[in-house]
């Protein structure tokens, strides 16, 4: 890889543009280790936050929080904590709220969740049923903590989709529901992955008209595994770029996958960048060298930030 990019900008260019980067807690020792090269490395690029994952029911809750306390405590990195409302109630929810915020996390993306497949793990009675709710009562246990937040109000961050979301009715509901979760106290919405960066602008045009003003931060994967890609395409019912599919399916290793899907990121965030987005969200899947690459050939403006204090020597004082 190419030398570090230097992401500031000098003064009188353009505005600094946020960066952050996805997470998810490692499942084994292995993978911990690894995960945690992948931090020292983005430490380098001073991200604005990390946004750490949260499974399904919180399947991973105590390993989440765990990286939550490690990169507060052993890294520069400003975590984002995921949290999923589908299958706990408020005063469950209400519970882990007050534990991330007494660890000192200061934002939180507040999600529905995956719904269950299977009858038998409906959620019982007294669920929330949406991330409007949860950005409700986060808000509720802000207000009872305002001594403890008294140096700052909590940031939440929502989903956006600049494609229909799989289960919803239209896109006009998607942006009804985006203004909901604006009334309820969100601070800024991250967008599902996309494959065509028509998908991003049309978002934006269509949010704006309807109301919405909290920053739209596109959500950008390096487009590097066919099987990934796929599989995203799957998720979210957007059909990835055919060229792309193509072009990954012919290449004849990884370091030609990594470059074709490196070169089509890039062009991704950059018509992101153009259309007007303040930041760019890197899912990084706890790799940082296709991240890293993506960043190197956008360099993107960031602000300059103090370095750590150095302890110098005093002068020696002159009697008169």
């Amino acid at each position: 890889m190419s030398p570090p990019v230097s992401h500031q900008s000098p003064p009188g260019t353009s505005a600094p543009i946020a960066l952050s980067y996805e997470l998810f807690p490692p499942r084994n020792e292995t993978a911990s280790a690894s995960l945690w090269d992948t931090i020292r490395e983005l430490e380098g690029t001073n991200p604005d936050y990390v946004s750490v994952t949260y499974g399904a029911n919180g399947s991973n809750r105590d390993t989440a929080v765990d990286l939550l306390n490690r990169l507060m405590t052993e890294s520069t990195l400003r975590p984002l904590a995921h949290l999923t409302c589908v299958g706990n109630s408020a005063a469950e929810l209400a519970g882990i709220i007050a534990e991330l915020l007494d660890h000192g996390v200061r934002g939180i993306l507040a999600l529905r969740g995956d719904l269950p497949t299977k009858p038998a793990d409906a959620p019982g009675a007294g669920s929330l049923r949406y991330a409007q709710d949860l950005i409700e009562l986060i808000r509720h246990v802000e207000q009872q903590r305002s001594a403890l937040l008294c140096a700052g109000r909590v940031a939440i961050g929502v989903a956006a989709y600049p494609a229909k979301h799989p289960e919803s009715p239209s896109i006009e509901h998607d942006l009804e529901v985006l203004l909901a979760k604006q009334r309820s106290g969100a601070d800024f919405a991250i967008t599902q992955v996309f494959f065509h960066a028509a998908q991003y602008r049309e978002l934006v045009t269509r949010a704006r008209r309807a109301g919405v003003t909290i920053p739209l931060i596109p959500g950008v994967m390096p487009l590097t595994s066919l099987r990934r890609v796929r599989r995203l395409g799957e998720l979210t019912g957007v059909e990835p770029a055919p060229a792309l599919l193509d072009a990954l399916g012919r290449t004849t290793g990884p370091a030609e996958a990594r470059r074709i899907g490196v070169a089509a990121t890039v062009d991704l965030a950059r018509a992101a960048l153009d259309a007007g987005a303040p930041g760019l969200h890197l899912y990084t899947f706890n790799e940082h060298a296709a991240a890293l690459d993506v960043l190197d050939r956008l360099a993107l403006p960031r602000p300059a930030r103090p370095g750590p204090l150095r302890r110098t020597a005093l002068p020696e004082l002159v009697q008169a």
